[in-house]
């Protein structure tokens, strides 16, 4: 069985000895990811809002690399340092997904990488397989 990485400038490269995402038997399966910026590899700022704003939009380029949408995510499963930014969270997915909403899983974390307030990893459908 095959199975191809994913690689992107357009999200931040990996932390460790990982793939961005994994493409086999017509899913993706995207590695967690933090509110990076791609281009300085730090986090964009100290809130949840620009985090998972950033957190989406780099779930989207990877999507994007591997020919698909974050519109076809199947399951999402997010870390947070603090449930008291579920709310926040919500209204951000919401806003940036449409209905039918894939699966999720939500909890709460004692620490993230780099001091991230959230991460989030994805399984996607791909187009057309």
């Amino acid at each position: 069985m095959k199975r191809e990485a994913i690689q992107t400038d357009s999200a931040p490269k990996a932390l460790g000895p990982y793939s961005q995402a994994v493409r086999h038997s017509g899913m993706l399966f995207v590695s967690g990811q933090l509110g990076l910026d791609p281009v300085t590899n730090h986090l964009v700022g100290d809130d949840i809002e620009s985090q998972i704003n950033q957190v989406l939009a780099n779930v989207e380029a990877i999507c994007v690399e591997a020919g698909t949408s974050i519109q076809y995510a199947l399951k999402l499963t997010l870390y947070l340092q603090d449930l008291s930014d579920f709310a926040a969270v919500n209204q951000a997915l919401e806003a940036n997904l449409t209905a039918p909403y894939p699966a999720r899983a939500t909890t709460q974390v004692a620490g993230l990488p780099l001091g991230a307030l959230i991460e989030i990893d994805a399984i996607v459908a791909l187009h057309g397989e």
